[in-house]
């Protein structure tokens, strides 16, 4: 029986192109499972769309001289491009700066205000006078309170990870004018999630505790376990979509209350543009609504949108978020603005035509559940040892065969032995665990079953050795080359939904289109007759070709190329940036600070924070808590056991609800890496005096 699908692939935000990162943790396995759920012959709404509202939007309008509607326009055409490119075959990709949207955000606003959802409050927030708008965190800078960083944003100090709140910091600078801005009161509407804690509890922590991925539920019992508190849904910007209630202008609905919305308002557009009803899509029970995002979004998808989804009230709930985790590149964390990446356009430049290569490198390295990496020499290998010599190899020598020996019309197989039996029941098993793996969210566990029909093709070719058996019995070779198409036919099936280009060259080879009924998903699982004896397949391609050195290095050395303008850049700054020597004091002062030897003995990630370490360190006088703003520049157990140099008098105080006692004192590498002042001579115990 049919079943009926909403898959949704995160919105990619439109203030820049994507890269392989993207690609890997959110639309290539999306596209897997849709493709998949189509070749079932269930009914899927493939949705997503471009998100293009927010206050990155603005900053880079500004920066660049230009206006919002211009940044979002060319980089909607640049990801959705690239997207089409790379066979990503969403039914409809959308923008949240149509008209459909607007209209669907503002009627789901209006019906949690008018329900009495939300709650109202007054505060007072910075204000630009010289600009004549409120400032919304990240245009403003000035001290952090708790680090001293000159440069730390409203929202979070980029040096010791803290959160804050643009009025916490001291001596505040508007970035748009750089004047000082002033306290002004302004009202805010803000759901508050803690009414649905009792809810997300019964719902995920006691109901998905065994069907979703452990990252994903790890990370929201982390959330609730912590407390849930109100979330503004609307601010102060120039960009967006109006509040919709009297009293509100200038003001906007908070980004990640409009874009989840965009799913809904996207699957209004496709539904209306193929004559279909929207809303069993998401208001059916029967309807499985499946989020595809990346680790970063799982708050969002998780916690939040599924509470503003109980508070409508007449919505269905995700069944599941199979959220991966992040690809690095060559070792390092991917990022936009180091260009330490690999661009999907910029690929098919080097590699066009090779997109599915790329799509099946990324999912044998695969971050399902941690992070993972892309190497360019794993890429060559992948391509050369598994794509060339495996797959393809084994197409080529059956189209050679087949054309040689028939001149490309298909034999008929006659009696056959216990191991051309076998082959016709591996090939079914193989793709029921194909389909397994699949249902389960295990992308690269089902490619590596995929790779394992074209394998056992190989093996069977050369078991059975059909260029020696051609002359002596001719009949017995008719059944092995049946057989052996009959591999390729399911291999042409089974490889649609990670390998869409290759799986069309073959079915084009094998000349799908020439019979009374090509064979689908069902017949692999049941048929030993898959291609009709007569039937006359096409010419033969070349479905992968080798990938040569020359090519690899080339990629190389334009990440090496970036690595080098980055290190200068940054080498740079800091010769121009130099921290001004701070006010002299007196040898009292500095005999008021007890720095000591310590040892790291336990480091572990602070939950929902990406630049925290929770430290026990042996400090010789206790073992205590100390909580460190270094998580991107150390795995946490790489430093247990790393001698450290702490402040051991410094007053404790919390940071995300753990108490701090005391500083591990750091240096920052010219690449803004943190650096540990070296303790580590011999002789020097725990406890010792740094004088």
């Amino acid at each position: 029986m049919s079943e009926r699908y909403t898959i949704t692939a995160a919105l990619p935000y439109t203030n820049g192109p994507i890269h392989i990162g993207h690609l890997a943790g959110v639309y290539v396995p999306a596209d897997i499972f849709a493709r998949y759920q189509r070749l079932k012959n269930n009914d899927v709404a493939f949705i997503c769309g471009s998100d293009e509202h927010g206050v990155a939007i603005s900053i880079k309008a500004k920066k660049e001289g230009t206006t919002p509607k211009q940044i979002i326009d060319k980089y909607h055409k640049i990801i959705k491009d690239s997207l089409h490119d790379f066979g990503i075959s969403f039914d409809n990709y959308s923008r949240t700066s149509l008209p459909i949207h607007y209209q669907t955000a503002s009627e789901f606003f209006r019906t949690l205000y008018d329900k009495g959802d939300f709650i109202e409050e007054t505060s007072q927030q910075l204000y630009d006078e010289q600009a004549g708008q409120f400032l919304a965190d990240r245009f403003v800078i000035g001290t952090c309170p708790k680090c001293g960083n000159e440069e730390a944003y409203g929202d979070q100090c980029e040096r010791c990870g803290s959160s804050l709140n643009a009025t916490d910091l001291i001596n505040p600078k508007s970035t748009l004018t750089g004047s000082k801005p002033v306290l002004r009161e302004t009202k805010h509407w803000f759901l508050p999630l803690q009414n649905y804690s009792e809810f997300l509890e019964k719902w995920i922590i006691e109901g998905h505790k065994n069907d979703w991925k452990p990252n994903v539920y790890g990370q929201v019992k982390s959330w609730l376990d912590d407390g849930l508190r109100p979330r503004a849904v609307t601010r102060d910007l120039d960009w967006g979509i109006p509040v919709p209630v009297e009293g509100a202008e200038g003001k906007v609905l908070y980004v990640w209350f409009d874009a989840p919305i965009g799913y809904i308002s996207s699957t209004k557009e496709w539904a209306a543009r193929v004559g279909k009803d929207w809303e069993p899509y998401w208001k059916d029970e029967k309807t499985k609504l499946i989020h595809f995002i990346g680790k970063d979004n799982i708050v969002f998808h998780c916690v939040i949108f599924p509470a503003m989804l109980k508070a409508e009230g007449s919505y269905i709930l995700p069944e599941n978020v199979p959220a991966n985790e992040f690809l690095n590149l060559e070792g390092n964390k991917l990022s936009t603005s180091k260009n330490w990446a690999v661009w999907l356009n910029e690929y098919l430049e080097d590699f066009p035509a090779q997109q599915d290569t790329l799509r099946y490198v990324i999912t044998a390295n695969a971050p399902e559940t941690k992070d993972n990496d892309f190497t360019w020499r794993d890429f060559q290998a992948r391509n050369n040892n598994e794509l060339v010599a495996i797959y393809g190899n084994f197409i080529n020598r059956v189209m050679v065969l087949t054309e040689k020996y028939y001149k490309g019309v298909v034999p008929t197989p006659h009696e056959l032995t216990k191991e051309d039996q076998e082959v016709f029941a591996q090939i079914k098993e193989l793709t029921q665990k194909i389909e397994q793996s699949l249902e389960r969210y295990r992308f690269r566990e089902a490619q590596q079953e995929l790779m394992n029909i074209a394998r056992l093709g190989n093996k069977y070719l050369a078991d059975e050795e059909p260029w020696k058996l051609i002359k002596e019995d001719p009949t017995r070779v008719e059944t092995i080359m049946y057989i052996a198409l009959h591999i390729a036919t399911a291999l042409a099936v089974t490889s649609e939904p990670f390998l869409p280009f290759t799986s069309a060259k073959l079915k084009q080879m094998l000349n799908f289109a020439g019979m009374s009924k090509a064979p689908v998903w069902e017949d692999i699982l049941h048929s030993d007759s898959l291609i009709p004896s007569g039937h006359t397949i096409g010419k033969s391609v070349l479905l992968f070709e080798k990938i040569e050195d020359e090519a690899i290095q080339k990629q190389i050395d334009k990440l090496e190329n970036s690595k080098k303008a980055n290190q200068q850049a940054t080498a740079a700054n800091l010769a121009t940036a130099v921290t001004p020597q701070k006010e002299l004091i007196s040898y009292e002062d500095f005999a008021k600070m007890d720095i000591r030897i310590g040892t790291i003995l336990e480091a572990e990630k602070m939950p929902k924070a990406d630049k925290l370490l929770i430290l026990k360190v042996d400090t010789g006088l206790d073992q205590r808590t100390i909580v460190s703003g270094i998580a991107q520049s150390f795995d946490p157990k790489e430093i247990i056991g790393k001698k450290v140099t702490v402040l051991a008098n410094l007053a404790p105080r919390k940071l995300r609800g753990v108490e701090s006692h005391g500083m591990i004192l750091m240096a920052e590498n010219k690449e803004g890496k943190y650096v540990f002042l070296n303790p580590d001579a011999e002789g020097i115990a725990n406890g010792t005096e740094v004088k």
